[in-house]
């Protein structure tokens, strides 16, 4: 397969005991995953895991494994439960070092902010070996180490960590989006959806129904790289859901 058909996909692990309490909404997936689709990067598989040493190396070594990017996000701050780069470190088989551009980053955002004190200078840590990701809100950067992106928890500054990271990512070609809707049951016409993306060599079409205005409806989102393709499987649904008597709606409901 060649570069610009294959498809590049990424895993993200989600780390935080807040999250999975739910003290902390997650806003990082679909940050993330929209950003990925514009690199043009599938997001593949997402983990939520607790701030656990074994669960977060057992995720990193599982999804960085089988995707061609794993982000991480959270447990990179300056406290003691903050260990995403101690379990990426270990998960790599390397050590943990101050890395000294890093160091020195901090020790300037900080010179006007109180100075660089141990529990600030944690987040100069990183696998040997790894690089940074700039970071302009908050001073500490971001972390890649080979396929490992390790990003901020706080949905800000993970957004500008992403911007740094635009066009740097190998990746194949951007996934595109159209809408159908139609008031129909779902159930009613799985055979047509079913057939329908069959009928296009790497088409996807997800189908998202709802209740509304005491009526059943759904919208049908059809994704693919081709634009020729993806406006062709419209147009065959749209044929499709007018031949059984129903009205389709461009641009969904």
């Amino acid at each position: 397969m060649d570069t610009e058909s294959r498809i590049w996909t990424a895993a993200l692990i989600v780390v935080g005991d807040e999250i999975l309490s739910g003290r902390t909404q997650d806003k990082n997936i679909a940050q993330i995953a929209t950003w990925l689709g514009v690199q043009g990067i599938r997001l593949r598989e997402v983990r939520v895991v607790p701030d656990d040493m074994d669960a977060i190396v057992e995720a990193v070594n599982t999804l960085r494994a089988r995707n061609d990017y794993l982000f991480t996000t959270g447990g990179i701050g300056p406290t003691h439960d903050d260990i995403t780069v101690d379990a990426v470190a270990a998960a790599l088989g390397v050590d943990v070092v101050i890395h000294p551009k890093a160091r020195a980053i901090l020790e300037s955002y900080y010179a006007t902010r109180g100075g660089l004190n141990d529990a600030r200078l944690r987040m100069a840590r990183v696998p040997d070996g790894a690089d940074l990701i700039e970071n302009k809100v908050s001073g500490a950067p971001g972390i890649r180490a080979g396929n490992v992106y390790l990003m901020a928890g706080v949905p800000g500054i993970t957004a500008q960590m992403l911007d740094g990271l635009t066009g740097q990512l190998e990746g194949g070609l951007p996934l595109l989006s159209t809408t159908v809707g139609c008031w129909v049951a779902e159930s009613e016409i799985a055979d047509l959806l079913r057939e329908t993306e069959k009928a296009f060599d790497g088409v996807q079409i997800g189908s998202y129904p709802f209740f509304r205005e005491g009526k059943t409806g759904a919208n049908f989102v059809i994704r693919s790289v081709s634009e020729d393709q993806l406006g062709a499987c419209a147009a065959a649904l749209t044929e499709g859901l007018s031949a059984i008597g129903r009205a389709p709606v461009a641009g969904g409901i």
